[in-house]
């Protein structure tokens, strides 16, 4: 019952979204009990690891075993500290890999594409979305047309934990949703893209493979990292991008913002005391 329990208290209390719940209790299914102790934690990692996950997989399930454990030690009320002394899994070492983007030519390639049909042209509108908000795919296949805020280039995003942030727009982004809105006769309450993830994914794949070129690894939340680092090259403050993402911590949003070695070598020539 404890199980169900704090699965019911994050739907109804915290309020989390259904695919969190679904973390939740594909977590669950690697504790043989629901009282577990510090060796069954440390056994649940274990089976993880043979199984072939990943690191940067089971601490994803760890973090789920972790808040469980704390909820059920010290309850909902009490926040989790080093001083906690209830059962908890240690994070493992993740390796760090350079996210993949999508370099300046295929995004000059995807910008010149000129969509021919209703569904090219829709997903054209969502290109430039990812490419000048950054925002998840979730949040912009949930944008409807009320969320645009065309008089303060604003959109409204609906995130994790179904937080709302608003976040600034291109002139050009107006434009483009002015056109799309304006061509299809959508009403304020209809989505902008009505489609799941799956097939924007391979939608974008099939663009991507039209214009030239293979699409990054995870082709939709490389324009994610895309935006990010470009965020940086161009002068914006990682406390700023922050905010613009979505992120409740510094370190999240450090992970998205890797600079390549030629953005190195242009600061070093700008800020260089040998340089004159």
């Amino acid at each position: 019952m404890c199980f169900a329990r704090f699965i019911r208290e994050r739907q109804f209390i915290a309020n989390v979204s259904p695919r969190t719940l679904e973390w939740y209790r594909c977590a669950f299914r690697w504790l043989p009990t629901e009282t577990p102790t510090q060796d069954d934690l440390t056994d649940a990692v274990i089976r993880m690891r043979e199984k072939g996950l990943k690191p940067t997989g089971v601490n994803s399930l760890c973090r789920v075993l972790n808040a469980y454990c704390h909820w059920l030690n010290a309850g909902a009320d009490v926040k989790c500290s080093p001083a906690c002394k209830h059962p908890k899994v240690p994070r493992l070492t993740e390796e760090q890999r350079i996210m993949p983007t999508f370099s300046e030519p295929q995004i000059k390639a995807l910008l010149r594409w000129r969509p021919e049909s209703p569904t090219q042209r829709r997903l054209h509108l969502l290109v430039l979305v990812l490419l000048d908000t950054g925002c998840r795919i979730t949040e912009a296949i949930s944008i409807r047309v009320a969320d645009v805020d065309a008089d303060n280039l604003l959109v409204t995003l609906t995130g994790k934990g179904r937080k709302q942030r608003r976040v600034p727009i291109s002139a050009e982004l107006r434009r483009a949703f002015y056109r799309y809105v304006v061509e299809t006769d959508s009403t304020a309450d209809d989505l902008l893209f009505p489609m799941d993830r799956n097939n924007a994914r391979r939608a974008v794949k099939r663009l991507c493979k039209r214009l030239g070129f293979a699409a990054p690894a995870r082709a939709l939340h490389a324009f994610r990292h895309t935006f990010a680092v470009n965020y940086l090259r161009r002068g914006g403050s990682t406390f700023h991008l922050q905010k613009s993402l979505g992120h409740t911590t510094l370190e999240m949003t450090r992970r998205y913002s890797n600079l390549d070695t030629s953005d190195l070598q242009a600061v070093h020539q700008r800020i260089s005391l040998l340089a004159r």
